[in-house]
């Protein structure tokens, strides 16, 4: 149980006395790390952040950013080629923000001595008041026998492949699963996904997943849902389905199930509450049960998105400084970068039945969208879903061409608790395919 949910931490000033000269220690430079070191930086704290690897965390140098230049790269050639640099250029960027004159890189791993204490492996030992734990997450691999084959890789020995599998199997069908057969089979590789839940994308509407998942079975990728993988041998993945025991053969096996937080067992030195599976506990300010420590990001297992690890980052530093803010992490939208994408905000029309909550859906279809169709991109649907009556917006669910960027405007009018109504009475661009949401809102 976490034990602080009423503490609330003592505003700070610039170079507060303490031993190293910081106001905050923060261990991790991924993005919910970097990005609160540049905000406490800019608002006169003293910031000493430590890194053991790559600035810029998973995201940037083993996932998101990676991943989306595989994406829109043309072939597996020009992805291996283009993706070194990308990340390079990005993670120069990272190091020239941290370069602030307010920030202190201490490119070594930190770990906890006491609450207000952490040390390096050369023996530099640094405390303050504050301190922000970013230690991000890690692929979560299935405790099935031959997973340790050389054949079986995580997304980062996916990326990490010089030639293209002839054929390549996913095991799992969440995000990073999703987003590998999309590409994978785009390249030329023979793709097979095995999933254990009856449908992909379980964070998305399910009528869209399926429809997204009927769209990848035409592009040639084959689906095997409801099935549990038991072991892998040599080449074959092992997996049963409806009672039937089947295999696939694969030159490569994606493990793409899932992460897990990147809790270490010095935390114990510090009093942290934490779990293995679910992360480092904290309440709705990221506080952990020990006052002054703080957990963003995916350590915490709330949200486990950069974005999200970036704006908590931001939410603590303005709790440190005494700045209220207005974000609202009840509303956090995601996309899958499929082709075509997906893209959520918000509750899906299940979870909302689930729930109880009173809702109505409005829908629009690409095949009716001007753009949509000079782009000869028509296969896609939004799904809009409101409150009855006074028609506050509560979700978002899409799929197809910039999905993305039509789930990040109903964000934005979510943020601003826009009606249905009020929607209705935007002016939008014409050709776009943010009509999309205007014709879902008069559907």
């Amino acid at each position: 149980m976490n034990t602080n949910s009423q503490t609330h931490p003592t505003p700070l000033s610039s170079g507060e006395g303490h031993t190293d000269g910081a106001s905050l220690l923060i261990i991790g430079a991924g993005p919910g790390g970097y990005r609160a070191a540049v905000h406490a930086a800019h608002h006169g704290l003293k910031v000493t952040i430590f890194e053991g690897g790559h600035v810029g965390g998973t995201c940037l140098n083993v996932g998101c950013i990676p991943t989306k230049t595989y994406v829109h790269s043309a072939s597996f050639a020009e992805a291996v080629e283009r993706q070194p640099q990308v990340v390079e250029q990005l993670r120069g960027g990272v190091e020239t923000l941290l370069a602030h004159p307010n920030i202190t890189l201490v490119k070594e791993r930190a770990s906890f001595i006491d609450a207000h204490t952490v040390e390096t492996p050369s023996g530099q030992r640094f405390s303050a008041e504050n301190i922000i734990i970013a230690t991000g997450s890690s692929s979560k691999m299935l405790p099935i026998p031959g997973v340790d084959g050389p054949r079986v890789v995580d997304s980062t020995g996916l990326l990490q492949l010089k030639e293209l599998p002839r054929r390549l199997c996913i095991i799992g069908a969440g995000v990073i699963g999703m987003e590998f057969a999309s590409v994978f089979q785009r390249f030329g590789s023979e793709v097979v996904v095995i999933e254990y839940l009856k449908e992909c994308l379980p964070m998305v509407d399910g009528d869209i997943a399926k429809r997204l998942r009927k769209q990848l079975e035409k592009r040639g990728i084959t689906f095997f849902m409801g099935a549990g993988v038991k072991a892998i041998d040599g080449a074959a993945v092992l997996f049963e389905q409806k009672g039937k025991e089947l295999s696939v053969e694969a030159d490569v096996i994606l493990m793409a199930t899932g992460r897990k937080p990147n809790v270490s067992p010095d935390f114990v030195n510090a009093g942290l509450e934490f779990d293995e599976r679910k992360g480092v506990v904290v309440n709705e300010q990221f506080q952990t049960s020990v006052p002054g420590i703080f957990a963003i990001g995916d350590v915490n297992g709330r949200q486990m998105l950069a974005h999200a690890a970036e704006m908590q980052g931001i939410h603590v530093v303005n709790s440190l400084l005494g700045q209220p803010d207005e974000l609202d992490f009840s509303i956090m939208p995601a996309a899958i970068f499929t082709e075509p994408e997906a893209a959520c905000v918000g509750p899906s029309e299940d979870q909302l039945k689930a729930a109880g909550t009173p809702f109505e859906c409005h829908k629009a279809f690409y095949r009716a969208n001007g753009k949509a169709l000079a782009m000869k991109d028509t296969e896609g649907m939004l799904k809009l879903c409101c409150e009855p009556g006074r028609g506050r917006i509560l979700s978002c669910h899409v799929f197809g061409a910039h999905a993305a960027d039509l789930v990040q405007e109903a964000s934005v009018l979510m943020c601003c608790h826009a009606t249905v109504a009020q929607l209705r009475s935007m002016v939008h661009i014409h050709p776009t395919l943010s009509e999309l949401l205007l014709a879902a809102a008069e559907a």
